[in-house]
């Protein structure tokens, strides 16, 4: 199956990455040294605002961007097809679709994140960085058939970006913790307090696993390099999220029959 496949793929490379130890990452343990103790505080907050901000004042912002209506048409014909014949072709076809817009986010996304890095400007990226991130996620539940402006799916937006970014058997808590949560979020009533509560751990996991890149971000002879990090970072949560809602596709399909 291809979701098992992939998933296994997913929690091979990451579990590889942790078992490399400190040798591996003496260069960026060295780095991160130098780095001021406040950072870490400082990004972690930055994170949090820039979810809040997002979520709060951006998603109509973000959606001006999109071609929603076409999306919504776009699912309903693969689906229908899916529902008709439920070969592999058809959902190779959705899945495909799906993350045809990614070069396309990626590329801009790339261009953001090296030209503000060229300016030496590293914290105050974090909003716009957000925003791409969740303009790629909110296509990708659009895609197959799925909103993301209610508590229960920000919520499950944040957990996957959280997860997407979890290392080691923090990576394996928090990817059973998605998968519990495609199978039971219609059974589980979520609260602003939950959300608030998601938010604050999200962000301290973007805050650690970027807080070398976005402290080279705010050196301007340096700072693209930083700013390359934004792809990186985009193309590995976009690729966990495309797969988790590939998974809840065809997990509403079979829960249906």
């Amino acid at each position: 199956m291809y979701i098992a496949k992939q998933e296994e793929r997913l929690k091979k490379a990451v579990l590889r990455k942790a078992a490399g130890g400190p040798s591996v990452f003496v260069w960026k343990e060295k780095l991160e040294q130098k780095i001021p103790a406040k950072l870490y505080e400082n990004l972690r907050t930055a994170f949090g605002k820039a979810f809040s901000i997002v979520f709060e004042q951006g998603t109509g912002v973000i959606e001006k961007t999109l071609p929603k209506e076409n999306l919504i048409k776009d699912y309903e014909v693969q689906n229908y097809a899916v529902e008709l014949k439920g070969t592999r072709r058809e959902l190779k076809q959705l899945r495909r679709k799906a993350s045809a817009s990614e070069v396309r986010d990626i590329a801009v996304t790339s261009a953001e994140g090296i030209g503000l890095g060229a300016l030496g400007i590293g914290l105050p990226d974090i909003v716009i960085f957000i925003g791409f991130i969740l303009r790629g996620i909110y296509e990708t539940a659009l895609h197959y058939g799925f909103t993301y402006d209610t508590p229960e799916e920000k919520l499950l937006i944040l957990k996957m970006m959280e997860a997407s970014m979890s290392q080691g058997e923090e990576w394996i808590k928090t990817n059973n913790e998605v998968d519990m949560f495609l199978v039971k979020s219609k059974n589980t009533e979520h609260t602003e307090a939950a959300l608030f509560l998601q938010i604050g751990k999200t962000a301290d996991v973007f805050a650690l696993d970027m807080l070398l890149a976005k402290f080279i971000q705010g050196l301007p002879l340096i700072g693209i390099l930083g700013g390359i990090g934004n792809l990186v970072y985009y193309s590995k949560i976009m690729r966990y999220v495309q797969l988790k809602y590939h998974k809840r596709y065809l997990l509403e399909i079979l829960k249906n029959k």
